[in-house]
């Protein structure tokens, strides 16, 4: 009897550890209708999707960009403000469009020589484009002055599950939880892997913020760690990453949070 008491007390003393946690401030709201959100620019203006239109809005101002011909927009990558890439897959094409939102340029893939067939695109450094050819399974460069495209990388093995790009690298994950990243001149890196989620959020090289079980997180690949992000809206659909803000997709709007990653 004295050695089960001893071994309850044990129990009831061991110390426990609270769960790495990141804690959110709300910072503000902004109530809109969308299927989707895309995103924040650095100027401050908020781009979302409705009817496979794409809205640019500040301060109750909007414009939109539309183009229903070439199908549903699958991508819209914000790093130059100046010259957003929409990605229509299904039409193999890529659009451009300038801080107004009016059309600067139109690529159709399959028209150019061998045709790609591009399933993954982003903006590039030195007016260029990130394109994946699934035909291939490589990793290019489009420039876009020249209308000329090269690929740099080995084909890649597997399946490409989901994936950024910045000005100087193109990251995926592939449908193992593996995560690589290809630089400007094709030298591809292993990133380690990922936890299994139901949803994610490129932070450049550093991380990402994920959604498993209704929860998000922030993955550290510095330190293989998961910390856990609390006082946030649990009803999330889509988030978003830029300046320590992140942006909360539900169906009532966008709510902004500042966050402190470690």
């Amino acid at each position: 009897m004295k050695k089960i008491l001893i071994i309850i007390a044990a129990f009831f003393l061991t110390p426990t550890f609270p769960q790495d946690t990141i804690s959110a401030v709300r910072k503000n709201f902004l109530s809109i209708s969308a299927d989707d959100f895309v995103g924040r620019d650095d100027f401050g203006f908020v781009y979302y999707i409705k009817d496979n239109v794409l809205f640019k809005e500040k301060d109750g101002k909007s414009m939109d960009y539309k183009n229903l011909g070439l199908g549903r927009i699958k991508r819209v990558d914000l790093q130059n403000p100046l010259k957003i890439l929409i990605f229509y897959e299904d039409f193999n094409t890529v659009v451009t469009v300038d801080n107004q939102l009016n059309e600067t340029q139109k690529i159709n893939f399959s028209a150019l020589d061998a045709s790609p067939v591009i399933t993954a695109a982003g903006t590039a450094s030195q007016n260029r484009f990130w394109i994946y050819n699934s035909l291939t399974q490589q990793i290019g460069l489009f420039d876009y002055l020249k209308n000329t495209y090269l690929f740099i990388a080995p084909p890649v093995t597997g399946t490409i599950a989901t994936y950024t790009s910045d000005f100087n690298y193109f990251q995926w994950i592939d449908a193992d939880g593996k995560w690589y990243s290809c630089d400007l001149f094709g030298k591809v890196q292993s990133m380690g892997s990922v936890p299994q989620n139901d949803k994610l959020c490129f932070i450049g090289r550093e991380g990402l913020i994920y959604a498993a079980d209704a929860k998000l997180y922030f993955f550290s690949i510095k330190n293989d760690k998961k910390y856990y992000i609390e006082n946030i809206d649990k009803s999330f659909q889509t988030f978003f990453f830029k300046d320590q803000i992140l942006s909360i997709f539900t169906n009532r709007g966008i709510t902004n949070y500042k966050i402190t990653l470690p």
